[in-house]
């Protein structure tokens, strides 16, 4: 088996190990009998792509489970600028100033596009329900200041000319942009990225690939995958995991050559050969 190459075209960074935005540390997470992750660290460092790989059932959704708060684990600690987060929650993200993405991407059906994008800038609100309830100055005033941020996150990610269609009219590649330019539209100094990729085709990866490195301007990412080429070619630094621990990390080219990370992948193929 050989690994994607990874890219020599990624941004390079003058910034020398500066202290993590988010970190695990040791965290593990059994379920009964099974052992889901297993003392699993990771430091997402600012500004940078932070890659999740490994082959099927090697953690990967249990982990990004766990940085939601979704998934509580039974020892190990996260950490945000340097403050445990004990008892983590999904509705404190956004307060908190991070994002996320999810396999089920998670749309409003009744909603448009807009309006589904809106949600996500929800967190800039200034206004309560009351002024909204009887239509105070205030709250017209509100409103659109987040649809202007929706409007700018649609721009971005290139939705813009589907803002007034519903979720399901749209075919999938396009309702993946949309949970994008929702998660953006929170502004977060973190965006936790699931599976961004899966059915999308070739052309519309490569899209994606420059999008996530452009976003590293104003955010750090954690983008959790199985395509090996976006990973590749994307991230920074990425950490492999395999049967529930940490196997390998480092940059791309470190990862792509080392020997438990083929030996993960080659075990992969053998399970589904």
């Amino acid at each position: 088996m050989t690994l994607p190459e990874a890219s020599e075209t990624r941004f390079p960074s003058a910034r020398s190990d500066p202290a993590p935005l988010f970190a695990a540390d040791g965290v593990t997470v059994r379920f009964g009998g099974l052992t889901a992750l297993d003392d699993v660290s990771l430091a997402a460092r600012p500004h940078e792509v932070h890659g999740v790989i490994g082959p099927n059932g090697a953690g990967k959704t249990t982990f990004f489970n766990v940085c939601c708060g979704f998934v509580r684990p039974d020892t190990g600690t996260l950490w945000w600028r340097g403050e445990p987060l004990p008892g983590l929650r999904p509705a404190q993200l956004a307060g908190m100033g991070i994002a996320r993405t999810l396999q089920g991407l998670g749309l409003f059906a009744g909603l448009t596009v807009a309006e589904n994008v809106m949600v996500g800038a929800d967190r800039f609100r200034r206004t309560g329900f009351a002024s909204a309830l009887f239509a105070l100055p205030r709250a017209g005033a509100d409103e659109r200041r987040l649809r202007e941020r929706a409007d700018a996150a649609m721009r971005e990610v290139g939705v813009e000319d589907v803002a007034a269609r519903h979720p399901g009219s749209l075919p999938y590649p396009v309702r993946k942009r949309v949970a994008l330019a929702r998660a953006l539209a929170a502004d977060p100094e973190l965006l936790l990225l699931d599976e961004p990729a899966s059915g999308l085709g070739a052309g519309e990866m490569a899209e994606l690939g420059e999008l996530v490195r452009g976003l590293t301007a104003r955010m750090t990412v954690i983008l959790v995958d199985h395509h090996m080429d976006l990973v590749m070619s994307v991230c920074d630094r990425i950490t492999v995991l395999d049967f529930g621990r940490v196997v390998a990390e480092g940059a791309p080219a470190q990862v792509r050559d080392d020997p438990a990370v083929i030996d993960a992948y080659l075990g992969e193929e053998a399970r589904h050969g």
